[in-house]
């Protein structure tokens, strides 16, 4: 059965087509660079990001956006008593406009959250591993249209589907497996390439290369394709091919770059400190990175094509691009402005009342994360928070409203909230405590 989402007719009927986004679009089943991609923007001539001249002071929060409104909007927010610390960070028009911490990153011991705070990135971490086979597959390194067998990993599939499946199949949850197969064995300490072998018993959702089926546990066989094709561990690959050249100092992989930090994010649920686990740290390619929130803000820059030396104009479209519908979606909040949910090469991406917008989020237990950007005018937001808190989710979308010149929506949902008083309301003691911006 064909998706709708491999028509461009159904894009263009969504109102995009005056945007020239998305035209000639066309999703692929499998194998190698397909032609007909999104649009890209022009290649930015602005530098990169100088983390001597930061946007740490109202003073410097410049741009389309009323930045002290979005500041007191986070401010109110960090008021909701699941919140602990946060770190957010935008571009506009490539260029680096806002960065503040809020919070804590260890409350216990009063550490604040700054720019220099590490935090997990959670499943954000598998637009890396998009990004990395394409650029492996630029240079001659791995190719797309092998079978997944023949790159020897622990993957097994139903009815050996592994030896149909290429990498892009893989890296769009294009395997037919239930949601998340076997994400509660890792978690209880199972080995991630033993359980990778057992898949072939899980009872398949869909024909495989059919439908999206989110993975972490089979999505980080790419970890070890990387590992086979180039004969240096996953996390050394991502480190000298994408996070050096880009300067992503704090960027990393595994649990020692994140506890390695002088300043890193405790995890928090409910309110009370946990424990951190390796669970998902043994999936790298899945959920693996760990970085500070400006290395956030570079790695979205270069998916927004500031860095064509290291992730090029045919690599971002391949892998932004969606090539199979996620049918999510809803009727109320910003959900009620958004269509067309598509996933690529470890990329989501919708579109937001006529607008293409391009990211991810991700959550470990104690973290999350989130980025979204639209590549046409290459503007955008990155989020890293340590606690259970969905609300921050939302925050995106009052951005893009000021973006977009939309009207204001309250899509955080706080002035009904007797807990989100304005900050000014509040006694100046609590104001400390609720928030503390970045030195």
């Amino acid at each position: 059965m064909k998706h709708w989402l491999r028509s461009p007719a159904v894009w263009t009927a969504s109102g995009i087509a005056a945007g020239a986004l998305l035209i000639g679009l066309n999703v692929s089943r499998g194998g190698g660079v397909v032609t007909g991609t999104p649009a890209i923007a022009a290649q930015a001539s602005q530098p990169l990001i100088d983390d001597n001249n930061l946007p740490l002071a109202p003073e410097r929060w410049q741009g389309k956006v009323d930045y002290a409104a979005l500041d007191g909007r986070i401010q109110r927010m960090m008021q909701d008593p699941e919140m602990v610390g946060l770190a957010v960070a935008t571009v506009e028009n490539g260029r680096l406009a806002f960065v503040n911490g809020y919070g804590f990153a260890d409350r216990e011991a009063g550490l604040p959250v700054t720019p220099d705070t590490v935090f997990r990135w959670a499943s954000v971490s598998k637009g890396v591993a998009g990004t990395l086979a394409y650029r492996l597959a630029e240079q001659g390194k791995l190719s797309l249209s092998a079978p997944l067998a023949t790159f020897n990993t622990s993957l097994k599939l139903a009815g050996g589907a592994e030896n149909r499946l290429a990498i892009p199949d893989l890296l769009a949850h294009r395997l037919g497996l239930a949601r998340n197969a076997y994400d509660g064995k890792l978690e209880s300490g199972d080995s991630a390439p033993m359980l990778r072998n057992m898949l072939s018993t899980v009872p398949q959702q869909c024909l495989p290369g059919d439908c999206h089926s989110y993975q972490n546990v089979a999505y980080d066989a790419f970890s070890e394709i990387v590992g086979n094709a180039t004969n240096m561990p996953y996390e050394m690959a991502v480190t000298q091919l994408l996070f050096a050249p880009l300067g992503m100092k704090s960027a990393g992989l595994g649990m020692t770059n994140l506890t390695g930090a002088r300043n890193w994010a405790r995890p928090y649920r409910r309110g009370g400190v946990q424990v951190l686990s390796d669970a998902y740290f043994r999936v790298p390619a899945a959920a693996g990175v760990s970085s500070n929130i400006v290395d956030l803000s570079r790695w979205m820059q270069a998916q927004m094509g500031q860095s064509p030396q290291v992730v090029s104009a045919n690599v971002r479209a391949e892998i932004h691009r969606p090539r199979v519908a996620t049918y999510r979606g809803g009727r109320s909040g910003p959900d009620s402005l958004i269509i067309s949910h598509g996933y690529g090469q470890g990329w989501r991406s919708h579109i937001y009342d006529g607008h293409w917008l391009v990211g991810h989020g991700g959550a470990v237990n104690g973290y999350r994360a989130a980025m979204w950007f639209d590549p046409a005018t290459q503007t955008g937001i990155v989020m890293l928070w340590n606690s259970g808190s969905t609300r921050p989710f939302r925050l995106p979308y009052e951005f893009f409203d000021q973006i977009y010149g939309r009207p204001y929506s309250d899509w955080l949902e706080m002035d009904k909230d007797p807990r989100m008083m304005a900050p000014q309301a509040m006694p100046p003691a609590q104001i400390a405590n609720a928030v503390t911006t970045a030195d």
